[in-house]
């Protein structure tokens, strides 16, 4: 079992729970959803977020820094 599950199933959250968890604002998270960019569940007319989902949507969505390259750009003469 993973953390986010009990002997009755996942603990799901909000999209309050999940703007909170993310640091934006409940509208970002409707935007991301109608957008299909975050994983969620649909229940009838409610939004759910497997906190676990969630998590991995953080690290597959990480950005790694640049490495700086050699020889890169211009040099001037001077």
């Amino acid at each position: 079992m993973t953390r986010s599950e009990t002997a009755a199933g996942p603990n799901l959250m909000d999209i309050g729970g999940v703007a909170e968890r993310l640091g934006v604002r409940v509208r970002y998270v409707r935007r991301l959803v109608a957008e299909r960019r975050i994983p969620y569940i649909k229940l009838g007319h409610l939004l759910r977020f497997d906190p676990a989902q969630i998590d991995e949507w953080v690290e597959r969505s990480r950005v790694e820094e640049a490495l700086p390259t050699a020889g890169r750009g211009r040099r001037r003469g001077w």
